[in-house]
């Protein structure tokens, strides 16, 4: 009779250690990539881009059609409001972000850290003063209110827009991120009420005016029609762009995004979904 616990050979022991070894491997391997929060980046062909909800998803689903062309998966990931891109981007929830310009960016590394980076512009959405109750800026009355962006990159934007229009005067060298605190001459003694970004277009009827970014004066139901002045678009310094995590920025994948994006196939949508309200900035 065979000794079933009898001591196995030198070369079943190592057939043995080497199919453990496999085992390990494969079980380590299932196990991280279905941690939550991993992203696509370990597949090279494969990434999430975040994005804001809206127009946008029209336009990103014309670039992840380019992009496949190209052997690129994307798999956008929408969000809501401007602060959780950069902050799943940062957790390496997302490998790419497109919803924000320069000003922006420098504000919220300044404010969390992040270490992210653009790579490639997409488009400009001039801001512009909009009003229901009257056409011209020189029409607003003493004492008139207007509502202005409260977040620090869009509002200083805003507060140009009026000093660029004779209402108000910032405080001399003031920079990209003024504030109300800046302002030195208001000769109209207008209100100015700082709201969220995604408010201010929307409480216009309780308002003389408002200052309001493109994108968010479409989704309120504003058109140009309603647009009274506008910011300057030559060398405007907030055109939006794609952006990565340090380190990322010279990975294949991304040149292949970016060129998906930069093109007549996916400018000719924008330019339909926009409605000329947005401008290809690349």
């Amino acid at each position: 009779m065979s000794n079933i616990f009898a001591p196995l050979s030198k070369a079943a022991t190592l057939s043995r250690r080497a199919a453990l070894a496999v085992l390990l491997a494969t079980t380590f391997a299932v196990t991280v990539s279905s941690l939550p929060g991993t992203s696509f980046a370990e597949d090279a062909k494969s990434i999430k881009v975040g994005i804001i909800s809206g127009e946008d998803e029209d336009v990103w689903r014309v670039v992840t059609a380019e992009a496949a062309k190209q052997g690129l998966s994307i798999e956008t990931v929408v969000f809501n409001d401007y602060t959780q891109p950069n902050e799943a981007l940062e957790r390496g929830e997302i490998d790419a972000n497109a919803f924000q310009h320069l000003p922006y960016l420098e504000n919220q590394i300044k404010t969390h850290g992040y270490k992210i980076v653009p790579v490639g512009y997409t488009g400009v959405w001039p801001i512009g003063l909009y009003s229901n109750k009257f056409t011209e800026t020189a029409a607003l009355p003493e004492g008139s209110i207007v509502g202005v962006p409260n977040d620090p990159s869009n509002e200083g934007r805003a507060l140009r827009v009026l000093q660029n229009e004779g209402l108000i005067k910032l405080k001399a060298g003031t920079g990209i991120l003024a504030t109300i605190a800046d302002i030195v001459e208001n000769p109209k003694k207008i209100e100015i009420k700082e709201l969220d970004a995604g408010v201010v277009g929307r409480a216009i009827d309780d308002l003389d005016g408002a200052v309001v970014n493109t994108d968010w004066a479409l989704k309120s139901g504003l058109t140009p029609e309603n647009r009274i002045a506008q910011e300057p678009v030559a060398d405007n310094p907030y055109r939006n762009f794609i952006a990565v995590k340090a380190g990322q920025e010279n990975e294949p994948w991304v040149k292949t995004l970016v060129l998906a994006y930069q093109n007549d196939t996916v400018k000719a949508e924008f330019d339909r979904v926009y409605k000329g309200t947005g401008i290809s900035a690349y």
